[in-house]
């Protein structure tokens, strides 16, 4: 048997597979109802860390494709009781067609990948988010039209996010600079992304500006306290997108903290695309789970 597709990082496509899966995620937003192409399958989504839009998307995508979402949690697994990551990829493979896992554990996502018998998507890892760089792309493909030559600047703290938004916006032909401070900056030479500490640099001439929360479930409240002062000049307000110029629009992964790394007035305003890219999480995934099952020989 060949080995399964996974999507664990974003790099395991190229840019034609990229180009034609958002094309299909647009497809797919125009006609919800029109793939089956999970009919009588079942996609195991593991979830190791609390969750909103990846749950929601996820669960409905599966649904709108024909298929049962088999939801799991920590509580409700033997994984937590001592079994191991390569039994549990063993089992899931022989119940489900896919297997979706969220998780705090990088060397979880990357056993589940070794072991698993079915493609492993990332639904969120430490280092790792492509699925949401495919909503990404997908809602800056719907406000500008084209990605190639498009420059989007991630300002804020250099994570997971960043990371897949430069990996995967590089496949599309999108220029992508992180403006973080020292201490909070992707790796230099990690990513495609070019580094800027300056966040009104780093704006200038963008066609999209985004950001992600600064602190997180995981961070202590000296931690947290240290992170909101080194990131307070690195908000998205007003000033911040005048300073790109043009018709730059503001986004956000969510969930957002108004006051902090975004600003009420830009969260809620016009100048914005965040709740079109909330949405577009179902329809690029479910494209992606369209092209994993067919790679995987799957498809019928």
């Amino acid at each position: 048997m060949p080995a399964p597709q996974h999507f664990i990082t974003g790099a395991e496509l190229d840019a034609d597979r990229l180009a034609a899966l958002l094309r299909r995620a647009v497809a797919l937003k125009q006609a919800p109802l029109s793939s089956r192409a999970l009919e009588g399958r079942t996609m195991a989504l593991v979830f190791n860390k609390p969750s909103t839009r990846t749950r929601t998307s996820f669960e409905s995508g599966v649904f709108e494709l024909g298929g049962h979402p088999m939801v799991l949690r920590p509580d409700e697994m033997q994984l937590t009781r001592g079994e191991s990551i390569r039994d549990t990829a063993y089992i899931l493979s022989r119940h489900s067609s896919v297997i979706g896992l969220r998780t705090g554990d990088e060397d979880e996502i990357n056993g589940f990948a070794e072991h698993a018998t079915v493609p492993v998507v990332n639904m969120l890892s430490p280092l790792h988010h492509p699925c949401q760089a495919l909503a990404d792309l997908q809602t800056m493909q719907e406000a500008l039209g084209s990605l190639d030559g498009r420059v989007v600047t991630y300002v804020g703290d250099g994570n997971n996010v960043a990371r897949s938004l430069a990996v995967v916006g590089a496949l599309a032909g999108v220029e992508v600079r992180v403006a973080a401070p020292s201490g909070y900056q992707l790796p230099v030479g990690e990513t495609p992304a070019i580094l800027f500490e300056d966040p009104y640099e780093a704006v200038a001439g963008a066609d999209a500006v985004y950001t992600d929360v600064w602190v997180s479930m995981s961070d202590s409240e000296d931690s947290a306290a240290t992170r909101r002062v080194a990131l307070a000049p690195y908000v998205i307000d007003d000033a911040l997108l005048d300073a790109a110029g043009g018709d730059v629009f503001a986004l956000h992964c969510l969930p957002a903290h108004p006051g902090e790394e975004i600003t009420e007035s830009v969260l809620y305003g016009s100048r914005q695309r965040i709740w079109d890219q909330a949405e577009n999480r179902r329809h690029a995934q479910k494209a992606l789970l369209e092209l994993l099952v067919s790679a995987d020989g799957q498809d019928g």
